[in-house]
């Protein structure tokens, strides 16, 4: 009879330690806990490690494989950061970085979903026609006033260098 209860009866809890051990080598507990945790693990971050099977089977190749992924993806990032001084596409180096880890990190894998929707946000709005027209008076004030500043030193002084200033 359904009662409405997620709790097992007697019957079915004696039956499960019955089974003994499952293939995997754990007892029936065990593998009704590792199923709970499994369960749990697939609602909250349904990411699963895009390494190849063979390698998920393995507990040490597994771990070598996501230290061989932080470390690539680490390289990617950092010549990003570099980049963002240097020239090149910084930003892209960067996300690509993410992208790496994020095959192997859940928690990369959030922070790169949410930085996908921030920059999809970011997007929508720059294409609204208020913001870009406040956008481009805020550019145009801008430049009136640089070059306002340029043209005031270069009256005042001319084409030297401040630091080749003689008089103050």
């Amino acid at each position: 009879m359904n009662t409405g209860s997620d709790r097992e009866t007697n019957a079915s809890a004696a039956g499960k330690s019955a089974a003994g051990k499952s293939a995997a080598g754990k007892s029936a507990a065990e593998q009704s806990t590792a199923d709970a945790t499994a369960g749990e693990s697939t609602e909250e971050a349904p990411h699963v490690s895009k390494a190849p099977a063979f390698i998920r089977a393995r507990r040490t190749l597994h771990l070598s494989w996501q230290v061989g992924v932080f470390v690539v993806g680490l390289a990617v990032i950092g010549a990003g950061i570099a980049m963002l001084v240097l020239p090149g596409p910084g930003w892209v180096a960067i996300f690509a970085g993410l992208a790496i880890w994020a095959t192997e990190f859940a928690w990369a894998h959030l922070v790169l979903r949410w930085t996908k929707r921030k920059v999809t946000e970011a997007a929508q709005k720059a294409l609204d026609p208020k913001v870009r027209r406040r956008n481009l008076v805020l550019t145009g004030a801008g430049l009136a006033i640089a070059g306002a500043l340029i043209g005031f030193y270069l009256w005042k002084y001319g084409l030297v260098l401040p630091w080749n200033l003689e008089d103050q």
